[in-house]
């Protein structure tokens, strides 16, 4: 196997490059008070700009638009509907509710905390990453963009980490099917928001 070889897309390297960067510098930098300012400045701004002025291309080709948003709006209902009662069930557990019961008390509103958080989240993963992987990996770019993210729920409950690999995915075919970050985002904005609220004992 000679080095010449060895070819790849630059852009793609820089993508994985830049997600995995970011991800790490995030867990180990704080630069705002609130942790949601800093997800949106490494998670949103900075694959935003390396879109713009690095790759010289416009965000939508990588998720930033409203895509399809018939099938958006409908994959969306059935996603937050069909997660409600099962977060419903596992936010009443000791696990979630000693994890997630504290984060109803914040210095901004608990919703746009969770907006801000994960706008940026689902950008880096099933924006940026996801459609630059797919340039070359096809549909297993749906799989792939979802092992860092499983990672990145270290710390979580454990089942919710276990899970990510699965509803990453899915989030990830969402993306992929309507060619938008927008429906994950909601579907996982809902997610969040519900289980704090039944976790904090503001439901049920």
């Amino acid at each position: 196997m000679r080095l010449e070889e060895l070819r790849m897309d630059w852009k793609i390297v820089t993508a994985i490059v830049v997600s995995t960067l970011t991800l790490t510098v995030a867990h180990y930098h704080r630069v705002f008070h609130h942790r949601s300012y800093d997800q949106v400045l490494f998670y949103l701004a900075v694959p935003l700009l390396t879109i713009v002025l690095v790759f010289r291309e416009l965000p939508a080709a990588y998720g930033f638009q409203l895509g399809d948003w018939k099938a958006g709006l409908l994959l969306t209902a059935v996603g937050c509907g069909g997660m409600a009662l099962v977060i419903f069930l596992l936010a009443r557990t000791d696990h979630f509710q000693g994890y997630y019961a504290p984060q109803a008390k914040s210095t901004i509103p608990m919703p746009l905390a969770n907006a801000l958080e994960l706008f940026a989240w689902e950008f880096l993963f099933r924006g940026f990453l996801l459609f630059a992987l797919y340039r070359i990996c096809g549909p297993y770019a749906i799989l792939i963009q979802a092992m860092p993210f499983a990672v990145a729920h270290f710390g979580k409950p454990e089942i919710e980490t276990l899970s990510c690999i699965f509803g990453g995915s899915l989030l990830g075919y969402v993306a992929w099917r309507t060619q938008s970050f927008l429906y994950p985002f909601v579907i996982h904005w809902f997610m969040a928001t519900w289980m704090i609220l039944v976790a904090s004992g503001a439901v049920g």
